[in-house]
């Protein structure tokens, strides 16, 4: 599946996508597998209540499952005006 990443979490990540292969059955899994991997994505996801997904482009929840998914967009809420 294809990982974007959007404002601060990309800064902190250092990429705007990557293409990920998983096993993980949800969200909240996928997030746990890329803090595993190095501190820059532990620094990213440390917070989630900070943080908004997206699947295949439709705004989710953490728990959602990844099962069909194609894209995975991780981003700050955005506020309007």
């Amino acid at each position: 599946m294809e990982v974007l990443y959007f404002a601060w979490v990309r800064e902190r990540i250092g990429v705007p996508k990557e293409r990920i292969e998983s096993s993980a059955a949800t969200v909240n899994d996928l997030i746990a597998e890329l803090k595993a991997r190095e501190p820059r994505y532990e620094a990213a996801f440390a917070d989630l209540s900070a943080l908004r997904v997206a699947l295949d482009q439709e705004l989710s929840e953490f728990d959602a499952p990844l099962a069909g998914v194609r894209e995975v967009a991780f981003f700050p809420p955005m506020t309007g005006g």
